[in-house]
């Protein structure tokens, strides 16, 4: 009989046991095989039995089958049959041989007479052999290679295969598509061939069908292509020489306007002309949907150029070391509001305005100054003065001490003759300060 106790007596979790949480690189210690030697045959077997436990129990088998492939290159394998045992299956070489090969590559000797006696005197082991680690790692790695070779011929064989299957070119597929479109058109065209007479050459809506069939200006193009040839003929046919002028010609040439002759010569003219009425008719149609899309075609967009590509040709002087001056980047120019120079040569510094200025530094396209070549871009031609200095070394002191709000009437107070600013900077021009 349940007790109230028994009903409310809340039942016991169970423990879930987490997976093992492994640990990487350097901190997992490795368990270390120094002084193997000295150990008695059940130490030995002891060490390597809680070594493989431990192995098993802090590390995943997609952990230890690398394991196998270091081995296999520190003993003697080749680079294509290690490839042929990476491309087998996991299952191939088994989480063993990876514990193995890493134990192998630790210290763990291939043979140890010690263990093997241990091994002989334990019970139910009477008349069991023992062998060479290596043997049991060489079976599974002769196992993985001969698996993954077929792998490999597998994958090998479908990428052949695919390198193997024509893949056509677009100007291919647009061409085999424009014929697909042209078979309506010819259809229509060989009623001319059987019944000339009642043959209509604007009786085909060209539109309707181009619009149906989803011709482009690439498809127009290839159809052009396939009617004008034919067209051709109807000129040569008119301008049929004559017998005398026939006379005059190579065999070569007679032969082909006979040919020529021959192939419409049991046409009458109205007839010929209703056949070129009818080709003009799609040539007309085709150009238009030629000429539409060149119409409509949105305009390439040009990829705008860096600060850096834009001044790339800027002629003007580093440093000078008469006034002590050295240049700023030149890129540093693109966007600005104002730019200041300094004419070595001529005592001349001038201010550049930007005639679209930019007062939050946006970065707005069109505004602030550029450069194309050597000429400064964007400036207002009114405002962009310079002045002749007379007292260079002071004056440019004076300059280099006033901040910005000081340098608004920096050239006013200058007392000589202002000049405009013609964009130009030349290998004495020093680019002193931007804002």
């Amino acid at each position: 009989m349940a007790t109230a106790r028994s009903i409310t007596k809340k039942p016991k979790k169970k423990v879930v046991r987490g997976a093992p949480r492994l640990k990487r690189g350097a901190k997992l210690s490795e368990p270390s095989w120094e002084g193997w030697a000295e150990w008695t045959g059940q130490e030995y077997h002891k060490h390597r039995q809680t070594t493989s436990a431990f192995y098993y129990e802090n590390y995943k088998p997609v952990d230890l089958y690398p394991a196998v492939f270091v081995w296999m290159s520190e003993n003697g394998y080749t680079k294509e049959q290690i490839k042929h045992a990476k491309s087998a299956p996991a299952s191939a070489l088994s989480v063993t041989a990876g514990i193995t090969c890493k134990m192998l590559m630790n210290g763990m000797p291939d043979t140890n007479p010690k263990h093997d006696e241990y091994w002989a005197s334990c019970p139910g082991t009477i008349g069991d052999k023992v062998t060479p680690v290596t043997d049991f790692v060489k079976k599974r790695v002769e196992h993985a290679i001969d698996l993954g070779s077929k792998v490999v011929e597998v994958k090998q064989a479908e990428e052949k295969e695919k390198k193997d299957v024509y893949v056509p070119t677009i100007q291919e597929r647009i061409r085999d598509q424009a014929r697909l479109q042209a078979e309506a058109i010819d259809e229509w065209l060989e009623g001319w061939i059987t019944d000339p007479k009642s043959f209509d050459p604007k009786g085909f809506d060209f539109k309707k069908h181009f619009q149906k069939m989803g011709v482009t200006q690439a498809h127009a193009r290839k159809i052009k292509g396939f009617f004008e040839n034919e067209l051709a003929d109807f000129d040569e046919l008119e301008r049929m020489p004559t017998a005398g002028q026939l006379k005059k010609m190579s065999e070569h040439d007679q032969d082909m306007w006979a040919q020529l002759k021959e192939g419409y010569g049991h046409f009458k003219k109205a007839e010929v002309k209703k056949l070129r009425d009818a080709i003009n008719e799609l040539l007309l149609a085709l150009n238009f949907v030629i000429d539409t899309a060149k119409a409509t075609r949105a305009p390439r967009k040009s990829k705008p150029k860096s600060a850096t590509k834009l001044v790339e040709k800027l002629k003007f002087l580093n440093v000078d070391e008469k006034y002590k001056l050295a240049s700023i980047s030149p890129d540093q120019i693109i966007g600005a509001n104002e730019l200041w120079v300094f004419n070595v040569k001529t005592r001349k510094l001038g201010k550049y305005v930007a005639s679209n200025i930019d007062p939050q530094g946006m970065g707005r396209a069109g505004s602030g100054l550029s450069v194309k070549g050597t000429t400064i871009l964007g400036f207002n031609e009114t405002e962009s003065v310079q002045k002749t200095l007379r007292k260079p070394p002071e004056q440019l002191k004076a300059f280099k001490d006033s901040g910005k709000v000081k340098l608004r009437k920096f050239l006013e107070d200058i007392p000589t003759t202002d000049t405009k600013l013609n964009g130009r900077c030349n290998p004495e021009t020093i680019l002193l300060k931007v804002n």
